[in-house]
């Protein structure tokens, strides 16, 4: 049995029971304390705004023992799949020869300037890892469809790089401007712009926000959700394997660089993985947030659960419990030294992970990307040096 899965070496139970706020600090303090110190002040602010958000997405699911209780029992077959550290068992073989249609952009939708693209659509019908729940599941009827925003160059199909978007962050036109895409497009990449479960297209009606749904159903269709997002992606590397993409990686902020070291986890195909400001644990997360986490403190020492059982519910869709797919050379993990919505442990614990790893810090926090300059150019040689650009 893996590493990750043994019972006295399983992540969830290394981790310290008080690391959620365990204090933060990089070699960036010194040289920018201003900047780090301001730009962290901020994210506190604002990260209280999303937990907002959260706690009402989790809704009275997380109100009372008995409804945790019902949840952890729901997930009971998750945590036996991340027992086996085998990410292969988790989220099985890609599902070849889904079909991939190829659309034009809808009316209002974000049309990028010089760029060619389509919108990609398929079938995504998730089964959960939990038969239990796929009624629940399937009454997302919006979510059953994928989609993606494909930039392509006419010719012979270039190196991709797919982008997965961060919690209720799914906008095209966001992620472009936030990660100069257009300027990766020009230097000869083509780009991919995923869209995770229950955002953007995908939002059912009534929700209130993009992503809702990720939380409304509870925290057993949480973990089918990332699965489910991981299954797509795979859809999306087999639709450009096929169009002949020679060569292909990942990049994502925040959940969508939780996501991007996931699939790192599942998928040797790809040539890099890139996690911006990425989430480590989501449960350590959740709980440092307010007020998520005083409302997750209640519940829990009323149901007597511990953090390291409720790590241990929601391990099934993190990269911790699997083993790397890639070589650690081939990822590099970025962070800001002011970030409090994904601090700078959950960075080191996602590149210690990776053995072998890059790692990149700048001084700001998660929205505000101070020097980004500096980090896009090394991404650019990162994603140069490992799909080998010249020719295109």
């Amino acid at each position: 049995m893996p590493e990750q899965a043994t019972a006295a070496g399983a992540w969830w139970q290394r981790l310290p029971e008080d690391f959620f706020r365990q204090a933060d600090g990089t070699e960036l303090d010194a040289e920018h304390r201003v900047k780090v110190a301001t730009t962290a002040a901020i994210d506190r602010v604002l990260r209280s705004v999303l937990g907002v958000a959260v706690t009402a997405a989790l809704g009275r699911g997380f109100l009372t023992p008995e409804r945790i209780h019902q949840q952890m029992r729901q997930m009971q077959a998750h945590e036996a799949l991340a027992d086996t550290g085998d990410s292969e068992a988790v989220f099985g073989r890609s599902r070849k020869g889904i079909h991939v249609e190829q659309l034009r952009p809808r009316v209002f939708s974000y049309r990028p300037f010089g760029v060619n693209y389509r919108l990609l659509r398929f079938d995504s019908g998730h089964q959960p890892l939990n038969p239990e729940l796929a009624q629940v599941y399937a009454r997302s009827f919006r979510n059953r469809d994928a989609y993606a925003q494909y930039w392509f160059h006419r010719g012979a199909p270039r190196p991709t790089l797919v982008m997965v978007h961060g919690f209720g962050a799914d906008a095209y036109w966001l992620n472009a401007q936030m990660f100069s895409l257009r300027w990766f497009y020009k230097q000869g990449y083509d780009v991919l712009l995923y869209t995770m479960p229950f955002h953007g297209y995908r939002v059912e009606k009534g929700d209130w926000f993009s992503g809702y749904g990720l939380f409304a159903n509870g925290l057993p269709c949480f973990n089918e959700a990332i699965v489910h997002a991981i299954r797509d992606l795979r859809v999306l590397l087999d639709f450009l394997e096929r169009r002949g993409v020679p060569k292909m990686g990942v990049s994502g902020l925040s959940l969508g660089g939780y996501t991007s070291a996931l699939l790192a986890t599942v998928d040797p195909r790809l040539a890099f993985c890139i996690p911006n400001s990425p989430v480590a644990s989501i449960v350590d997360i959740a709980r440092e947030w307010q007020p998520t986490g005083t409302l997750m403190a209640m519940t829990l020492e009323r149901a007597g659960i511990s953090l390291a059982q409720l790590r241990h519910a929601l391990a099934v869709h993190n990269p911790l419990s699997y083993p790397p797919k890639i070589e650690g050379d081939k990822v590099l993990v970025i962070g800001g030294a002011g970030d409090r919505f994904t601090p700078p442990r959950h960075v080191r614990l996602l590149h210690d992970h990776f053995q072998g790893s890059h790692l990149h810090w700048f001084p700001g926090n998660h929205l505000l990307h101070l020097n980004q300059g500096r980090y896009l150019r090394r991404m650019k040689v990162f994603m140069d040096r490992h799909c080998g650009l010249d020719g295109y």
